[in-house]
């Protein structure tokens, strides 16, 4: 599903639970924030159509984290159009292997403990959960700067979800892209509302918890998860309804 200007001149692109985002910038130009899972190829490019673009106006993908479930057409991108992509240089190894990841909790009890999540959990699987393609080449970017790709988005380090997540914050648009520092629906227990993902995906849920901080200072009125719907009631708010959902 194809939802156009999401925030000012950002459109998401909601696919088996996952969403990743087109980010006008300069022109024609566009940067993809995450890559969803390879069932998304088709969505992205009738989103480019939709949009009036061609893939050779995508100048960048940004990574917020390295899961299976962000880089699913990274790589095809990065090898068919020359895309670069760019995450943090604690999420290479992941992007590049992105079932190898730490986590808390045993995957295998979440669909007993919380049936809702079969669904989910299966149509993530038909959109290709199982056969993600690792991104063999990545540039770094750095905590603090301002990303020179479309939109200029600013890198805020929200480390916990995954060792080197960031979460990206457009503070002329007053938007923070969360990734998954914060989502607004739990693909693992079925729940909605502001939180932190379970521990079957989650590295370090104390610290995830910790990083919460960062969301709430960029006071971004707009947040916009990589599972769940927009946010619109404010930063500060989302993170102390996330810090109630995991008491």
């Amino acid at each position: 599903m194809l939802q156009l200007g999401v925030a000012d001149g950002i459109h998401r692109i909601d696919h088996a639970y996952v969403s990743c985002y087109l980010v006008e910038g300069e022109g024609r130009s566009l940067t993809l924030v995450d890559a969803g899972l390879p069932g998304a190829w088709p969505q992205l490019g009738h989103a480019l159509r939709r949009l009036g673009r061609t893939p050779d106006d995508l100048e960048a993908v940004v990574l917020t984290h390295g899961h299976f479930d962000h880089v699913g057409v990274a790589e095809r991108l990065r090898t068919t159009y020359g895309v670069p992509v760019w995450t943090h240089d604690r999420e290479r190894y992941l992007a590049a292997h992105p079932y190898r990841y730490a986590h808390e909790d045993a995957r295998s009890i979440y669909p007993v403990r919380h049936p809702s999540s079969i669904r989910v959990l299966g149509s993530m699987a038909r959109a290709g959960a199982l056969r993600v393609r690792g991104v063999r080449s990545t540039s770094a970017m750095t905590p603090g700067e301002a990303l020179d790709v479309p939109g200029r988005p600013h890198v805020v380090f929200t480390p916990g979800h995954t060792h080197g997540h960031c979460a990206l914050h457009l503070p002329d648009r007053d938007v923070l892209l969360t990734g998954d520092c914060l989502v607004t629906f739990d693909p693992y227990t079925g729940d909605d509302g502001p939180r932190v993902v379970a521990g079957a995906a989650t590295a370090d849920t104390p610290l995830a918890l910790r990083s919460l901080d960062a969301v709430a200072a960029t006071r971004a009125r707009v947040l916009l998860p990589g599972h769940g719907d927009p946010w619109r009631d404010g930063a500060e708010a989302a993170v102390d309804a996330a810090r109630r959902a995991a008491r």
